[in-house]
């Protein structure tokens, strides 16, 4: 067995259903650092709408939910790597074109490696594991994204996108048609739900195959339109 270095879920206890509205997180080291984050950020146009993300992720209702349901951890994560990260990124000083490729492997490397069960259930059940998780999830994320706003043209910026939207799906894919349940972590909390763990599971599975690809899809999108607009532009001049 791991050595815990602070045992116990971050988030408390799973919530029952009836309850599950009522559990917010009032953490005020949480709530300072998100305050200081947003004070920082407040002039960029998608800073404070990043902030909002994390404060969804972290002190909404999601977060004790997150701590009995593998869907709502799906949700969780989704927020940190493909919505809160992007938003973030793209509110920092513009930075030097570098290449995506080392961002996208660290960044897909760390994403499958947390949900391996026994590193997934280590960190919902040690507080200072937890947030090792946190913190490697959204900073590996947030690098992706840097490097993918940088990229030199629409186009290389439309291929990594596709990459991360590619392992995005093959993770939830891979989640979803897992005959057994996998993460001891949500073994009983998903029944009070009307859920059996491999349901929950599978159901976590589908939001990261389907609905998760939907962020990487808009940047596609708007990497395509800009490496347009700046080909149309070249072409004008």
């Amino acid at each position: 067995m791991p050595i815990e270095i602070i045992p116990g879920s971050y988030c408390g206890a799973p919530p029952p259903p009836d309850l599950a509205l009522y559990s917010w997180n009032l953490d005020p080291f949480l709530l300072a650092g998100l305050l200081l984050m947003l004070v920082l950020l407040w002039r960029s146009r998608t800073g404070p709408a990043g902030v909002g993300v994390l404060v969804l992720a972290f002190v909404s209702p999601l977060c004790a939910m997150s701590v009995g349901l593998f869907s709502a951890r799906v949700v969780h994560h989704v927020l940190l790597v493909a919505v809160a990260a992007p938003l973030l990124a793209a509110a920092l000083p513009a930075r030097r074109a570098s290449g995506a490729a080392l961002p996208f492997l660290v960044s897909t490397a760390l994403l499958w490696a947390w949900h391996l069960p026994a590193a997934y259930d280590l960190a919902l059940r040690d507080m200072a594991v937890y947030w090792v998780m946190q913190a490697t999830l959204l900073g590996s994320a947030l690098w992706f994204w840097r490097a993918v706003l940088a990229a030199r043209g629409g186009i290389e910026a439309v291929l990594w996108s596709l990459a991360g939207l590619m392992q995005m799906g093959a993770l939830g894919a891979l989640l979803t048609f897992a005959p057994v349940p996998l993460y001891a972590a949500h073994a009983l909390a998903p029944l009070a739900w009307g859920l059996t763990p491999l349901a929950d599971q599978q159901l976590g599975g589908l939001i990261m195959w389907v609905p998760a690809m939907l962020p990487y899809a808009a940047m596609i999108a708007l990497s395509a339109r800009r490496g347009w607009q700046a080909g149309a532009g070249r072409g004008v001049a």
